[in-house]
């Protein structure tokens, strides 16, 4: 019995070009109490894999993370499957605004210690008392109001590239980073400052709306369905969008542009652009943000010594990977100290907090 995939990345994107079909990329997470996850993914797995679901999805014994893309002749099967999952009847699908049918090549379905590598302990708080949800009109009331405080728990690399207006954009690698960075820059405010709160899905807000609430704040909120959720209901009920730039999203596209704003710069000339890119030299592989005319000019790479790196034979670019892995130190994201437009997000971090608890 298959329970892996047995085609390469390749492979996979020729088979999607001949079928020419239409995929639907989407995105959804619950939390709930799962016993045996192996058997778990091992059902998702052979269910999915018959309905030529690709992505990327975590399951722990806290409940699944799912990122993931379905051919939209298949939606309504897919969505039956998970309604046949007590947990998972009428889940909130998020489903991307700007859809691409190679977002993802593989099926990866796999068991984790967490959903989500928070860093927490969940025995030392009730991780259901959750803050409160608020749908788009809310949170656009929300986050005018001058007693509220309003964060965003994404990382640097993706708040560069798009975020809401007034946000607190916290300069962070890691969302574990930022929960511990966030409680004592407002540790002065948990009782007269409303806490609003927001991510790509949800599903970061969800754990850390109650890490807040047991750490003392009073008035927590997060958004319904985070950015993507958002996103549908300002174009569907006609609300303001008060989210400038793009949506950072963890598949092959990057992104979702929002609004036509462009609020980052090219990390090697300076100029306005907002793509992300990872290094052509896979011994690099840095993720950065690239405008067209360095992309022809530095041929995708991030330094000319990755320039010159990819043009050395197969067999010698592998002899330089070897023993490096994909650690922290290779996917900087965007803070290799080459990079000489990299966004330092210290000092506008630091000018964010004073002006929004002030």
């Amino acid at each position: 019995m298959q329970l892996y995939n047995n085609l390469s990345a390749k492979e996979r994107a020729e088979l999607i070009e001949k079928a020419g079909k239409e995929r639907l990329t989407i995105s959804f997470y619950k939390y709930a109490k799962i016993g045996n996850t192996q058997i778990f993914r091992n059902h998702m797995f052979l269910a999915w894999d018959a309905l030529d679901v690709l992505g990327r999805i975590y399951v722990a014994h806290e409940g699944i993370n799912a990122q993931l893309s379905v051919p939209a002749e298949n939606f309504e099967s897919f969505k039956n499957h998970l309604d046949t999952i007590t947990f998972l009847e009428n889940v909130r699908l998020n489903i991307a605004i700007e859809h691409d049918n190679f977002a993802f090549l593989k099926l990866k379905v796999k068991v984790r210690h967490k959903i989500v590598a928070d860093g927490l302990n969940d025995n030392t708080f009730d991780v259901t008392n959750k803050g409160v949800h608020v749908d788009a009109e809310q949170f656009n009331a929300l986050i005018e109001d001058p007693d509220t405080v309003l964060v965003d728990m994404r990382n640097h690399y993706e708040s560069e590239i798009g975020h809401f207006k007034n946000a607190i954009t916290p300069d962070v690698d890691t969302f574990r980073e930022s929960l511990d960075l966030i409680e004592e820059d407002l540790k002065e405010h948990k009782e007269d400052k409303k806490l609003v709160m927001y991510c790509t899905g949800g599903i970061r807000c969800e754990k850390a709306s109650a890490y807040y609430k047991h750490k003392g704040f009073k008035n927590v909120f997060q958004l319904e369905g985070g950015i993507i959720n958002y996103t549908r209901q300002v174009e569907s009920e006609g609300l303001e969008n008060k989210f400038i730039g793009k949506n950072f999203v963890f598949d092959q596209r990057r992104s979702e542009r929002i609004s036509d704003d462009v609020i980052a710069s090219c990390h090697q000339c300076g100029k306005p652009a907002d793509t992300h890119t990872n290094c052509a030299n896979e011994a690099c592989h840095l993720l950065f943000i690239q405008c067209d005319e360095c992309k022809e000019k530095m041929e995708n790479c991030c330094s000319s010594h990755c320039q010159e790196v990819i043009k050395l034979p197969y067999e010698e670019q592998k002899k330089l990977r070897k023993g490096q892995g994909n650690s922290n130190d290779i996917f900087k994201k965007g803070r290799a100290d080459h990079l000489p437009y990299k966004k330092d997000l210290r000092n506008i971090f630091e000018t964010q907090r004073k002006e929004r608890i002030k």
